[in-house]
């Protein structure tokens, strides 16, 4: 290749690094340079360089007579330290502990014990510095001799301990819900929902783990885990131990729909019994559970927690409005059918009481007006919301005074107690006949309140209080999310959320029979204050030859709980030998 040198550099950024330099130290080389190797006058290099004559004399002044500012400019560098402090002192015994196969774990621990703290990072680096490779997995005879966790024993009906002993138990206020439970029976709720169960665990057992879980607001199956150890929770459930969270996570999925139904059903019987009342009038709601996967194939529904559509799980509840409790739930609703839920609804309310519901109140998006007509023709009185369009508010808006009426609210609480009302009849497509139509403004709102009924007796005062009463499901759905733990998924499948439900009814009808107990200011309490001050005690159980005493911790809410009269007499406890079970407080 030839070579010529009729060609220069071209000016680019390296040139301009040598010519202008930015840093202090650069500046004063690049100047100090010009001037002694160059030899261009003093004053010529000071000025091309930024500094002022007498500035730059003193600058080779020092440069000339002080070796320490010509050492400044190219520092001799030094190498690192040959050796390591850290883990110099501990190499050899380090080796000697990793070829007697010890972890590095192992090893930590040792030299803890010798006095050495270490960290896992400094003994990996050390011994891969000393070419060793990563352990292969190792069995439990292949491991050093340490403190290992104590394994929990196996649930096991046939190993339930009937000897006397004492333990002591966080749960001792679990231990209230026996008497409420005496007049309920339970294995028979289990046995006419043919529910699965196994000789070690039976289905009896399986549902009083699951309920107590629910009763003292454990958010998933998973936290058992932390409650394996805790006997009073297993002597509950009636077995020597509480299930682990894989079995309490599969047995759900052994349950269908049928199952679920014939379980909610038997439930609803037993507690009518066992003296929860049944009122005529009923909320209906729908709510979605979120489910956050996109692998299931799941449809998107309105989150109102978090204001936005999202995948997840559409159930509908149902609330009695006089006892003030969940009563109906069902799970896994297509969108395709939300409207027709409110008839499969009273269908089965129809055949577990023999009668129809009187009353039903919902909102707007709950159902159809080809649905009213159905709920019309059927003699069921429904109250519900329109939904307001702009030429409807028009409509409303341009009605003269004198249409409107003035009323007063029943309840002295309110701030709005004289709202104004427009009571018309009206025509809808798709209902047959006229409906009702209350308009409601001075409300506190921005908008008017529009209601529908189709009871044309009852007075608009009346039907004002009584949707407003609705929004009190909004308050048993939220205390189901926030002490039942509703939307606290461990599984995406549908399933799992329909069995959830129907242990979260239980769970809610045994607390609002404890609220009835108790009485006084604790009569609407919802469940997590109740557990929380009242029930949320330890005890300790002492199991004798011929009963079982549980004797609970000193706490300030305890003379409530005296109030309710649930510890005046035993109660026997079939799951457990049949032995009486007696409530003192120390």
């Amino acid at each position: 290749m030839r070579i010529t040198t009729s060609r220069t550099l071209t000016d680019s950024q390296a040139t301009q690094f040598f010519r202008q330099p930015h840093t202090p130290s650069q500046r004063q080389y690049e100047a100090l340079r010009t001037y002694f190797v160059e030899q261009l006058p003093s004053r010529e290099v000071a000025t091309h360089f930024g500094y002022s004559p007498g500035a730059f004399r003193v600058l080779c002044h020092q440069f000339r007579h002080d070796a320490g500012k010509r050492a400044t400019f190219f520092p001799t560098s030094q190498s690192g330290p040959r050796s390591c402090p850290a883990r110099d002192p501990i190499r050899e015994r380090v080796v000697a502990l990793r070829k007697r196969n010890f972890s590095v774990y192992d090893i930590q621990r040792q030299l803890a014990e010798a006095g050495h703290t270490v960290s896992i990072n400094t003994l990996s680096l050390l011994l891969r510095e000393e070419g060793f490779a990563r352990l292969p997995r190792r069995g439990d005879d292949e491991r050093p001799a340490t403190v290992q966790a104590e394994p929990a024993p196996v649930a096991d009906v046939r190993a339930l301990n009937l000897q006397p002993r004492s333990f002591r138990t966080r749960f001792g206020g679990l231990f209230l819900f026996v008497p409420l439970m005496r007049a309920i029976r339970l294995d028979e709720v289990v046995r006419q929902a043919r529910l699965p169960g196994s000789t070690m665990i039976p289905a009896l057992q399986a549902v009083r783990t699951l309920l107590a879980l629910k009763l003292i607001g454990t958010e998933r199956t998973s936290h058992v885990m932390d409650l394996v150890s805790d006997d009073g929770l297993a002597l509950f459930a009636g077995l020597n131990s509480v299930p682990k969270r894989s079995y309490l996570a599969a047995y759900s999925y052994r349950i269908d729909d049928r199952a679920t139904q014939r379980l909610m059903a038997g439930w609803c019987s037993e507690v009518q019994r066992a003296g929860l009342s049944r009122g005529s009038s009923l909320d209906l709601d729908f709510h979605s559970v979120p489910a956050n996967s996109t692998a299931e194939p799941l449809e998107k529904h309105y989150v109102s927690r978090r204001s936005r559509s999202q995948k997840g799980i559409l159930t509908f509840l149902a609330r009695d409005a006089e006892p003030g409790v969940l009563c109906y739930a069902h799970a896994g609703i297509p969108k395709a059918d939300q409207a027709e839920e409110i008839i499969r609804f009273v269908d089965f309310w129809q055949q577990q009481t023999g009668r129809l519901p009187a009353e039903l109140v919902f909102d707007s998006r709950l159902t159809t007006y080809g649905h009213l007509d159905r709920l019309n023709q059927r003699g069921i009185h429904f109250i519900t919301l329109r939904r307001r369009t702009r030429q409807m508010l028009g409509a409303i808006f341009s009605r003269p005074a004198s249409a409107w009426q003035r009323i007063t609210l029943p309840a002295l609480t309110r701030t709005f107690r004289t709202p104004k009302v427009l009571d018309e009849r009206i025509s809808l497509r798709g209902y047959h006949g006229s409906l009702r139509q209350v308009t409601v403004t001075d409300l506190g709102h921005e908008e008017p309140t529009v209601l529908l009924t189709n009871n044309h007796r009852i007075r608009c005062p009346a039907l004002v209080t009584r949707y407003a009463q609705r929004m009190l499901i909004e308050n048993g759905i939220s205390a189901a999310v926030q002490f039942f733990h509703l939307d606290a998924l461990s599984s995406m499948v549908g399933l799992k959320v329909d069995f959830d439900l129907q242990i979260t009814l239980m769970a809610s009808a045994l607390y609002r029979l404890l609220a009835d107990k108790i009485d006084g200011i604790y009569r609407h309490a919802q469940a997590k204050k109740l557990f929380h001050n009242l029930l949320d005690v330890s005890a300790t159980v002492t199991i004798e030859p011929q009963q079982v005493l549980v004797t609970l911790d000193k706490r300030a809410h305890n003379p409530f709980l005296l109030q309710a009269r649930l510890s005046d007499d035993p109660t026997p406890m079939p799951w457990f030998a049949n032995k009486p079970l007696r409530i003192a407080f120390s």
